[in-house]
């Protein structure tokens, strides 16, 4: 359970830090923290642990966060399967915030086999 834990935060972390960066030239930790409404030190750990795994760098000077190309392909993965998910659970009837609270829950652990049939199904103009 705890690697399920660590990837949906680890993912959760990227995927703010993307939208953040659509909206802000500067991402630091504490827009993180505001962002998510968690308190420092949990983002302090979950930013050095993507630092440690090579998916963003911190600059010491400023503390602004950037992507590296793997952190940057990780979290538009995670957020294009949040877009895919949110169309996919729309089309069935579901109101967009509902959507959105359930494909944020659901990126995390729905199968790239799943995925597909989600994308296909959003994708359908029927």
């Amino acid at each position: 359970m705890a690697v399920k834990r660590t990837r949906e935060s680890e993912e959760m972390y990227l995927e703010t830090i993307l939208l953040l960066h659509r909206t802000k030239a500067n991402v630091r930790a504490v827009d993180v923290c505001e962002e998510l409404g968690y308190v420092k030190s949990s983002v302090s750990r979950g930013v050095n642990l993507l630092k440690k795994k090579g998916y963003i760098t911190i600059d010491a000077a400023t503390g602004d966060i950037e992507f590296t190309g793997a952190g940057r392909e990780k979290a538009e993965g995670v957020y294009e399967r949040h877009k895919v998910l949110t169309a996919a659970l729309c089309k069935i009837g579901a109101g967009k915030e509902l959507a959105e609270e359930n494909a944020c829950r659901i990126e995390h652990v729905v199968s790239d086999e799943m995925m597909s049939v989600f994308k296909k199904f959003a994708d359908n103009e029927e």
